[in-house]
């Protein structure tokens, strides 16, 4: 079971669907418990870095450390993938993670902030990634951006690249949605439903 982890900020109701549409057994749960039990995770998210301050106060933080030390899966999508890392300079006071070293930052001025639609990610190996070849194009609507980092498996540039998708072992994350990215975003959600 994939346990949808529901921060009351993330898309839940398409993020939900998608998996369900690739096959996935899914539940969205707040309950650590259960998050404890699940063979994956999936954190949605939309919205300000911020609402990740609710894994904390519930006790979701400390259960998905655990899970990913214990190796399952783990998916972070948009604000979830900005979570992996250490911060963001959208909420200083907010500590992510720290999977991947580096702190997300807003788009620098002269672009058209938040980056919104579709665009295209240039891809390394990545199991994440398999079957989707450099090029084609993913749905965005985000005003952070995550540092290229060594674990980056996929760039996005907008002014300046970005990590559009990051992978190290058991953690994943993308910066885009899968849900609302047509075949490309559903074939990335059934090789982490495979994995």
């Amino acid at each position: 079971m994939i346990a949808v982890i529901d921060y009351k900020a993330g898309n839940l109701t398409s993020v939900m669907k998608a998996l369900l549409a690739v096959g996935a057994q899914a539940e969205a749960t707040s309950d650590p418990d259960l998050v404890m039990k699940a063979d994956k995770l999936v954190l949605p998210g939309v919205g300000h870095f911020s609402a990740t301050v609710f894994l904390e106060e519930h006790g979701l933080k400390a259960a998905i450390q655990d899970r990913v030390q214990q190796g399952i899966p783990f998916l972070g999508i948009c604000v979830g993938l900005q979570w992996l890392f250490e911060g963001s300079t959208e909420s200083p006071h907010v500590s992510g993670l720290g999977a991947f070293s580096g702190s997300c930052e807003r788009f620098t001025s002269g672009m058209k902030v938040p980056h919104v639609g579709w665009n295209s990610i240039e891809i390394s190996q990545s199991r994440l990634l398999q079957g989707i070849s450099s090029g084609e194009f993913v749905y965005y609507t985000h005003s952070y951006r995550a540092p290229v980092v060594n674990k980056t498996v996929a760039i996005t540039n907008y002014g300046l690249p970005f990590t559009a998708v990051v992978e190290r072992d058991n953690i994943m994350g993308v910066q885009f949605h899968p849900e609302k990215s047509g075949r490309t975003g559903l074939r990335i959600l059934e090789n982490f439903v495979r994995l």
